[in-house]
């Protein structure tokens, strides 16, 4: 049957879908500008993409931090069990009072699942919100000295693709994480060497990230999970990669290296 991936343009959803595509796999990618559209504002949307569909990736818009989140995998995981969909492979994340409670609301489906609790992404500096900072040469955030075990968005797609097509990883919680912590400003030396750019971190309080993030849709939602998350409670290693793929996690100093030469800030 087919596999839907929501969130099929973002991150880690346009990963799995090449890999899923790479491997002779039926994969039906959806989001709002797909054709059906996915909107997890407008759950009309939802049938049409969950018709034959066996397995699904989800991955919430814009985070499962946000409030609204837990009572939007209720329904749609309803929605995916009423269209005869057997497995959900959800995208979390760690340290996350609302994500847990996706969770919860997944384990207790009734579907087959696997859930992805995952650390800070390292993509954020080369493709997402952070990406501007490293351009700028400063790295503006709210996270004070706290160490992060900075994630592969690589190692994600692989344990995502791993639990949509193979039943060893149903009714699994995978903490997945980077090898090593890192602080933010360690974080900038790596980023600094392997761009040749001048990045340091900047740290600032939470009022004062919302702040200059005023008039951005998420600024509360971004400023709120800063708080939250960048406690300390994120400062230890997960064995999630080791544990569903059998090897060690990439590292943030690799990811630099690869993002580089790819292009990532030039």
């Amino acid at each position: 049957m087919t596999t839907l991936v929501t969130g099929s343009t973002g991150k880690t959803g346009r990963r799995i879908v090449r890999r899923l595509t790479d491997l002779g796999h039926p994969v039906r990618g959806a989001s709002r500008r797909t054709d059906p559209p996915f909107d997890w504002e407008r759950p009309e949307t939802w049938p049409a993409v969950l018709d034959g569909v066996g397995a699904a990736y989800v991955t919430y818009h814009s985070d499962l931090a946000a409030p609204e989140a837990p009572a939007a995998i209720e329904a749609f995981t309803k929605a995916a069990s009423a269209a005869g969909v057997q497995r959900l492979v959800l995208l979390s994340g760690r340290g996350e009072h609302h994500a847990e409670s996706c969770e919860d609301i997944v384990r207790e489906s009734g579907l087959g699942y696997t859930l992805i609790r995952s650390a800070w992404f390292a993509q954020n500096f080369g493709e997402g919100e952070l990406r501007q900072g490293v351009l700028d040469g400063a790295v503006v955030l709210a996270a004070g000295t706290v160490a992060e075990p900075f994630v592969d968005i690589e190692d994600i797609a692989d344990i995502a693709v791993a639990a949509l097509l193979d039943e060893r990883h149903a009714g699994r919680l995978y903490d997945v994480t980077g090898p090593r912590l890192l602080t933010f400003a360690e974080a900038a030396e790596e980023l600094a060497a392997a761009s040749g750019r001048p990045v340091s971190y900047v740290p600032v309080t939470v009022e004062e990230l919302r702040a200059a993030l005023a008039g951005h849709p998420q600024a509360d939602l971004f400023a709120d999970l800063c708080a939250e998350v960048f406690d300390g409670r994120n400062s230890n290693l997960g064995t999630g990669v080791r544990d569903a793929l059998g090897r060690q996690p990439r590292d943030f100093a690799d990811y630099c290296r690869a993002a580089a030469a790819a292009g990532a800030w030039r």
